[in-house]
């Protein structure tokens, strides 16, 4: 079962109505051991405040999302263990991360998607979604020397004037501006038509309200993202990375 099913999965209402009895029966499931050879030494330091919960604890929906997830990129993401501290918020959390992100409707690719949360994320310093989204954007874009640039300075990048003008509306939403028709006829000269600006909205909103949680919380970035996506020769490729990526 694909990760996408699996967060399908998380939404149907029967789940919800498990109760704690319930879940004590299903039976408890191992995550595969890293497969990245630094996340062994990293897997015994904290990532972030808040301790990760046992496994043989959390629900049996959420460890089998983990295990997926694993699977298709080779370590678990730290914001997964993290957010796995409070299961009702982590299943509405990747809930509306699917909605928004993975949903087959929609002009803006998943490489656009990427350099919108790490532009809103430069702005306020978050290293963690920097680190992530970067790393997903040298791999939707095949563009690496382009997501170093946009990291230093997306203005002086060689981004096109559509990319540019995506994420300057972005920016917009995410510093909480004045929206005006101005916004939306510069959209548009590019391109970009209503529903494509609630698409910019929703994602930018999302992960300003993220990257504000990640920052409370301190969560560390998984070393195997800064090498993702760098080279030709690196294992993972796009369509094998489906899964959420926060």
């Amino acid at each position: 079962m694909s990760v996408l099913r699996l967060l399908g999965v998380l939404r149907q209402p029967s789940l919800h109505l498990l109760t704690s009895k319930v879940w004590n029966k299903l039976p408890v499931m191992t995550l595969n051991s890293f497969l990245f050879e630094d996340e062994k030494e990293e897997n015994s330091k904290p990532i972030g405040r808040y301790p990760v919960p046992y496994k043989k604890d959390l629900p049996f929906d959420i460890v089998e999302l983990m295990e997926e997830m694993e699977k298709t990129t080779g370590f678990l993401p730290n914001v997964f263990k993290v957010l796995a501290y409070r299961p009702l918020e982590f299943r509405a959390y990747f809930a509306y991360f699917n909605a928004i992100y993975n949903k087959e409707t929609g002009r803006l690719s998943k490489a656009d998607k990427e350099l919108i949360i790490i532009v809103i994320s430069l702005d306020v310093r978050c290293l963690y979604s920097v680190v992530v989204h970067s790393a997903l954007y040298r791999l939707y874009s095949k563009n690496p020397v382009l997501s170093e640039q946009v990291c230093i300075n997306w203005r002086k990048s060689d981004l096109p004037p559509r990319e540019k003008a995506m994420v300057e509306f972005a920016l917009a939403i995410s510093q909480a501006d004045d929206i005006t028709d101005d916004h939306f006829k510069k959209l548009e000269m590019h391109g970009f038509n209503r529903d494509d600006a609630w698409d910019i909205a929703t994602i930018t909103a999302f992960y300003a309200m993220a990257n504000r949680l990640i920052h409370f919380i301190d969560i560390t970035p998984n070393k195997g993202y800064y090498s993702l996506g760098r080279n030709n020769d690196n294992k993972q490729t796009e369509n094998e990375f489906t899964a959420p990526k926060v």
